[in-house]
């Protein structure tokens, strides 16, 4: 089935960039509606063997029938790359991943506000320290749990927005192949993406969703 889903996408990405309005595509100027070549089953298995976990079936038929990345949602989805004999993602923010990490389960979290109405009001105030360098070290602290590797173990950062905002897929755990929302940086903690009935939005929804809406805009 999943192979199914992915017929046709390449050269609909293509049409589209090659559309009177492509420009328009919000991000189309980051990625430049180029996609990578997809990956041989053998560079897949490598890839997995590398990193010590098999990706979400939606991702990996997308790996090996549509590309290893390039054209996508906002400016674009990260590409994973073969560099010096190892794999990895590249990207604005993709190395917040923990690769070694990639085999533990992702964390059950969600948007909880008391939690996230507590780590707030933890945050350092400088007017509350005599001392900049105090206040420097207390907020650099904070951060550090703020964004702490362990939030997103067994994630992969996709994509960015912009604004040092980005979107992870889940690759290990409860929420494997789901796709969550990182907008830290505002003071929005982490959140899976969900469409209108409310459930988690999967990889290739994500991916198609942007594919339709960009079709629309691209070939009008």
């Amino acid at each position: 089935m999943t192979d199914e889903w992915w017929a046709g996408v390449r050269r609909r990405v293509e049409a589209a960039g090659a559309g009177p309005a492509a420009s328009r595509v919000f991000g189309a100027r980051g990625h430049k509606w180029v996609l990578e070549d997809p990956l041989a089953q053998g560079e897949l298995a490598e890839l997995e063997a590398q990193t010590g976990v098999q990706l979400p079936e939606e991702y990996r038929a997308f790996l090996l029938h549509v590309g290893a990345g390039g054209a996508g949602p906002a400016y674009g989805l990260f590409p994973v790359r073969r560099v010096q004999g190892r794999w990895r993602w590249e990207g604005d923010g993709a190395d917040l991943a923990d690769l070694s990490r990639l085999a533990e389960p992702f964390p059950d979290q969600g948007p909880d506000p008391e939690l996230l109405n507590d780590a707030l009001a933890q945050r350092p105030e400088e007017e509350d320290f005599d001392d900049i360098e105090d206040f420097d070290d207390a907020i650099e602290a904070w951060d550090e749990r703020w964004e702490a590797p362990e939030r997103t173990a067994g994630a992969i950062v996709i994509s960015h927005l912009g604004c040092a905002q980005r979107e992870w897929l889940i690759i290990n755990g409860s929420h494997r192949g789901t796709i969550w929302s990182d907008c830290r940086v505002d003071d929005v903690d982490l959140a899976p993406l969900l469409d209108d009935d409310g459930a988690p939005v999967t990889f290739a929804r994500w991916y198609t969703a942007w594919l339709e809406k960009a079709e629309c805009t691209a070939l009008s």
